[in-house]
């Protein structure tokens, strides 16, 4: 068994974590998409105690997308990862951990002008096309539709493309992710997976929603 934390959308706050064996943090990492803010997030990073840490970027992480140019991952390798070791840094890519299959994607659907986003239909389905279909846990910024994706003004804004793959593909036993912070601290089983919307920041942008812990038996 592998005890696992999820959390999202810190947006620069550094909690205290409980530590355990594997962190998930799916997106909106910085307040102000800085260096220094990078390098702080880091350092946080470095200090916690897991025996992985698995990070992917958000819309707000402007800085690991770089104008969407080639070789974002090998860029968000670079400012988050920094040669430490445990940390591992995805962008529609993959890593195993105790035979765990982890994937991650910071892509969500297009809202205003900001970062790691697609039309949806066939601009954002094409990522969620990379995701192998034996993934054991996937960790996207954004939510499938329908679920922990509800706004203030009670509209559905999550990927539907997102939702197909995950539920008649993929089916992943944890599906992690943040982005809509209404949906925050919140949790729940459909068919298999394991749904988690871990936005530590609710939609004022205060840090009231404590992480997720949970097991998965290996």
């Amino acid at each position: 068994m592998i005890c696992i934390t999820c959390i999202s959308d810190l947006h620069g706050f550094l909690p205290s974590l409980p530590g355990g064996d594997l962190l998930l943090i799916a997106g909106d990492l910085t307040a102000q998409d800085t260096l220094d803010d990078y390098e702080r997030f880091k350092q946080w990073l470095n200090n916690l105690a897991y025996r992985c840490k698995i990070v992917i970027g958000g819309n707000h992480d402007g800085l690991l997308d770089c104008d969407y140019q080639e070789g974002l991952l090998e860029l968000g390798k670079a400012v988050i990862e920094g040669g430490s070791i445990g940390i591992h840094y995805l962008c529609d890519s993959g890593f195993e951990f105790e035979g765990v299959k982890i994937w991650g994607s910071p892509y969500t659907p297009t809202y205003l002008d900001w970062y790691f986003m697609r039309s949806r239909g066939k601009s954002i389905k094409k990522h969620w096309d990379l995701i192998p279909s034996d993934t054991d846990i996937l960790v996207t910024h954004g939510p499938p539709y329908g679920i922990f994706d509800e706004t203030d003004d009670k509209q559905h804004v999550g990927c539907q493309d997102l939702l197909e793959q995950v539920q008649k593909r993929i089916k992943p036993r944890i599906h992690c992710f943040g982005h809509i912070h209404e949906g925050g601290n919140c949790k729940k089983e459909i068919a298999g997976t394991t749904y988690i919307n871990c936005s530590y920041v609710d939609k004022n942008y205060r840090p009231v929603n404590p992480p997720i812990v949970v097991n998965l038996t290996i």
